[in-house]
């Protein structure tokens, strides 16, 4: 038990940390309420030659907030280093990561690939594909600057 003093020094967010630390260590879930079934639109992009499955939530561009009907989050755009998520018209997108790499999180740097002129189009299914052919100046590709909270709840 916390002395008053110490509880005094601790203030609510202290005691906040304190009980969430007890409540993890006695407790194998949060107590998040009860679960109710949603319907949310689920999407799929390529990673390294599969197909992964992914729900949009936020994103930091206020217009494809709207145009997505999700939730906008001007903070997102501050996020630097999030893996890629690469826009291919006409095809999937592809992504940078996955859940079980080292790198992965939910969030995605948005990049456009557009083929270059001259250059015959293949089907894009890896971001080392991606980067390859951009190096061979097959590709050109474009940041976005935008950030999408996208968390992959499937995969393969």
């Amino acid at each position: 038990m916390l002395s008053l003093k110490r509880t005094a020094a601790l203030g609510a967010v202290g005691l906040a940390a304190v009980a969430t630390g007890a409540f993890a260590a006695t407790n194998s879930s949060l107590p998040l309420g009860p679960g109710t079934n949603t319907e949310r639109a689920a999407f799929q992009a390529y990673y390294d030659g599969h197909k992964d499955t992914y729900f949009v939530t936020d994103v930091s561009s206020k217009a494809q907030a709207q145009a997505l009907h999700v939730n906008f989050s001007k903070e997102l755009a501050a996020v630097k280093g999030a893996p890629a998520q690469y826009f291919i018209s006409g095809q999937l997108s592809v992504f940078g990561s996955q859940p079980g790499e080292p790198d992965y999180n939910p969030l995605w740097e948005e990049f456009f690939v557009t083929w270059k002129a001259g250059a015959k189009p293949v089907l894009l299914t890896s971001d080392n594909q991606i980067k390859a052919l951009a190096s061979k100046g097959k590709l050109t590709l474009r940041d976005a600057h935008v950030v999408l909270n996208a968390p992959i709840v499937k995969v393969g």
